[in-house]
């Protein structure tokens, strides 16, 4: 993943009788890569897509696709992910154990995928330090992980601030910060500044009448 800032769109908020329609809408608005939100009704109390879909919707765009894995389990689903498609995918460090998410990380890597980790709002930050050498950025929480339309709790852009200090301070500034959760136009200006490279926005994308003019919108906000 460059580190420059990005636009990622999270297909949970999509229409899904207008999918492909939105997605073109999307893409033409400078959308930079798609956030495709795995939940398994374990980790957190929803359920959504599966690697068929993943694989489905490698075949209709250029865009990377990144898979982030809010299931218990991601051992199951890594290699079904790869298979489909995915270019990157997210692992949640309060899963399995350290050994299993290394292994994963790695795995992810030999697979020529992007490996990443993420956080929910309560998890340390300093907890990622094990992993730094085998991620390629980090996905943020910035709210409680498992449905898609939530506010951003406001807690979590200082919570962003304090791991770009953190990178800084271990010698990475160039590790990407991903942040997922309530972003919206009026808080990716604060996200921004406080250090976050990559902004997955569901609702306030697909929810805009004309979604390629809030694409642009985003893209001009951040650049």
């Amino acid at each position: 993943m460059e580190h420059r800032k990005l636009l990622s769109p999270s297909l949970l908020a999509a229409d899904p009788a207008r999918l492909s329609e939105q997605m073109e809408a999307a893409e033409h608005g400078g959308a930079a890569l798609w956030h495709l939100d795995i939940m398994d009704g374990h980790f957190v109390p929803n359920l959504s897509f599966g690697p068929h879909i993943c694989a489905g919707l490698a075949k209709i765009t250029q865009l990377p696709i990144d898979a982030h894995l809010m299931v218990k389990y991601p051992s199951r689903f890594v290699r079904p992910f790869l298979d489909a498609g995915a270019a990157s995918v997210v692992l949640h460090i309060e899963t399995e154990t350290p050994e299993i998410l290394l292994k994963l990380l790695r795995e992810i890597k030999e697979a020529g995928a992007i490996p990443a980790l993420s956080l929910r709002p309560a998890t340390p930050i300093e907890s990622l330090e094990p992993y730094l050498p085998d991620i390629g950025y980090i996905l943020m929480m910035t709210v409680e992980p498992g449905f898609g339309g939530q506010r951003i709790l406001p807690e979590c852009i200082q919570r962003v601030r304090d791991t770009r200090t953190f990178l800084d301070r271990k010698g990475i500034s160039a590790m990407p910060i991903q942040v997922d959760g309530g972003v919206t136009l009026q808080n990716a200006g604060e996200l921004l500044s406080a250090g976050a490279d990559v902004f997955v926005a569901g609702s306030a994308v697909f929810a805009a009448s004309d979604i390629a003019a809030r694409c642009e919108e985003f893209v001009r906000l951040l650049k």
